[in-house]
């Protein structure tokens, strides 16, 4: 079975979706790592070194091992010739808006 086709199956449960959705945004930053490095011709220690790290913390970055803080993610951003963007999104169904 594919991995994708893996996922979906999975997605049913919905503990599974739950928890698989709480993950996206570190999802969607190693994805946006990978991509920008793998574009830009560098390895991970090359990128490692532009960033003042050793390879295994951008592994970990990439693999998702562990959360990031702010500053490292823009020196990453930095060494990518990228602009790090931070987007809060209300949820869907959630108007907490309070009349004065």
């Amino acid at each position: 079975m594919k991995l994708q086709e893996d996922i979906a199956e999975r997605m049913r449960a919905p503990a599974f979706a739950a928890a698989y959705e709480a993950l996206e945004p570190e999802f969607q930053v190693a994805r946006q790592v990978i991509a920008l490095r793998l574009q830009q011709g560098l390895t991970q220690k090359e990128l490692a070194e532009q960033v003042g790290t050793k390879q295994s913390g951008i592994s970990r970055l990439e693999s998702m091992g562990q959360l990031p803080s702010l500053s490292f993610l823009k020196r990453v951003a930095e060494a990518l010739n990228a602009h790090l963007e931070i987007h809060l999104v209300p949820k869907e169904g959630t108007d907490r808006s309070h009349s004065s």
